[in-house]
């Protein structure tokens, strides 16, 4: 099927959520009673058997926003061929943030991101349909300047060229077979689990959860911490009551943004005894220097310092880079500008020698990210790292990631593992789907926003 013979023809955006705040998946330091939602876009073309599918994320409210924002960023790129849109895609991206008018509300970042980087992957869903590959096999099939022309370098020249960055793939291109093969293996992806750590599960649960993936094969694990440093204390006692500190198993801990850099530091102390690997997210994350305060001043106790998740483009990370302020970089699918921007973000934490590790902690992203590891595996660093797994209502995902052994089962299915069961659209879409117009759905819609108890009532 050439790609000059597809053409979008027109689009569909769909608000999906799930009410995730029923089980506590996804509850945090920061976000409490989270309902995970995929603003959905869906390109139609001129050949009805082919349609490209994106997905954005939010946490329940605010997915409104980001499917008004997809409704503008879609109808850039329809009457365009497949072929215009892919021939060279770091032009493609960028014509995508140029909108004058709307770069005044981001530029680059927020709500207008999330809706570029859902129609951006909805394009690279359709070129892995149109040519029957999965996207990560897209791009390893490309040569270094293949792969460099997706990345708009515009911002990040003071950190990695075009040139440079070609030099540095030609080096990754060693090995490169037998890792591909890895991947078809399903050996490239290595998982840990956050399944048995969100911050709303009691104990018994949380110990319950952390034996089940115990027995799994897991051997690296992750939770919240935070809300209350007594609590946390307990948590992490009862973690390493099970699995012991030897070198077998391994933690993390994340705090979500909840605290100022002293309180990070000084709660961070108190740890360090469990001794986690990183903490998460220690402070707000667009506080570059602050992320290196945090980690200079934990670098003794060998702690270091992750984030990516909240981090709104490639010009955050190229500072928290530049910085010396991370241990490991954190890409998110759908927080950055989509494939294209997470290859750029890639390619600069390879050249500061810092491991990529996509955050994911729900359902849709998980899909989304084992396609970005192996891309980063295979194609640029060329060095095995880790993702996150959890599980939440996978079973209405299409293509639904897989844990084998604790590893990803890779990918195969043609475009980017997005997509939904028969009937979960109708379940869950917002605010009239059968779910959410039942009593239970009713009742979330009523639940407290947060915030409730600072403002008085007089």
């Amino acid at each position: 099927m050439s790609l000059k013979n597809i053409r979008i023809t027109g689009f569909k955006v769909t608000d999906i959520r799930f009410p995730t705040s029923l089980d506590g998946i996804g509850s945090d330091a920061m976000h409490q009673g989270t309902n995970g939602s995929h603003p959905f876009l869906e390109l139609y073309t001129n050949d009805d058997k082919v349609i490209g599918e994106g997905i954005a994320f939010s946490n329940g409210r605010g997915s409104e926003l980001v499917c008004a924002a997809l409704e503008i960023f879609a109808e850039r790129v329809v009457g365009k061929s497949l072929h215009s849109l892919t021939e060279n895609m770091g032009n493609t991206w960028r014509y995508m943030v140029s909108d004058s008018q709307y770069r005044w509300i981001g530029p680059e970042k927020g709500v207008t991101h999330l809706a570029v980087a859902g129609v951006i992957n909805a394009i690279w869903d359709l070129w892995g349909k149109v040519t029957d590959r999965p996207v990560w096999k897209i791009v390893a099939d490309m040569t270094p300047e293949e792969l460099v022309r997706c990345i708009d370098f515009r911002y990040i020249t003071d950190v990695i060229t075009p040139e440079e960055a070609i030099e540095m793939l030609k080096k990754t291109q060693v090995g490169k077979e037998k890792r591909i093969q890895e991947a078809f293996d399903n050996v490239a992806v290595p998982a840990y689990t956050t399944s048995p750590g969100w911050l709303a599960f009691s104990g018994d649960r949380m110990k319950e959860v952390l034996r089940e993936t115990i027995a799994q094969g897991f051997t690296v694990f992750k939770f919240k911490v935070g809300s209350d440093l007594k609590s946390d204390k307990e948590r992490l006692q009862a973690v390493r009551d099970i699995i012991g500190y030897d070198e077998k198993y391994q933690i993390m801990i994340d705090a979500n943004q909840i605290w100022s850099v002293p309180e990070a530091i000084e709660w961070m102390k108190e740890l360090v005894q469990f001794k986690p690997i990183f903490i998460e997210e220690p402070t707000s994350p667009d506080d570059v220097l602050g992320h290196a305060t945090i980690r200079k001043a934990l670098k003794p106790y060998g702690v270091g310092v992750a984030t990516g998740e909240m981090a709104a483009n490639r010009v955050i990370f190229k500072q928290l880079l530049q910085a010396d302020a991370i241990d490991v970089c954190q890409i998110d699918a759908v927080r950055l500008g989509g494939v294209n921007e997470c290859l750029a973000v890639m390619l600069m934490a390879l050249k500061f020698n810092v491991p990529c590790v996509p955050h994911n902690g729900a359902m849709g992203l998980t899909e989304l990210t084992s396609h970005l590891s192996n891309i980063d595996y295979i194609c640029v660093s060329g060095k095995k790292s880790m993702l996150e797994a959890a599980e939440s209502y996978r079973e209405n995902l299409r293509h639904p990631s897989v844990i084998k052994n604790a590893h990803y089962v890779t990918p195969l299915a043609p475009g980017y593992s997005t997509g939904y069961v028969p009937g979960a659209i109708e379940k869950y879409v917002y605010p009239n789907g059968t779910f959410w117009t039942s009593e239970i759905g009713e009742k979330i819609k009523r639940a407290p926003k947060g915030g409730e108890g600072l403002l008085s009532d007089d």
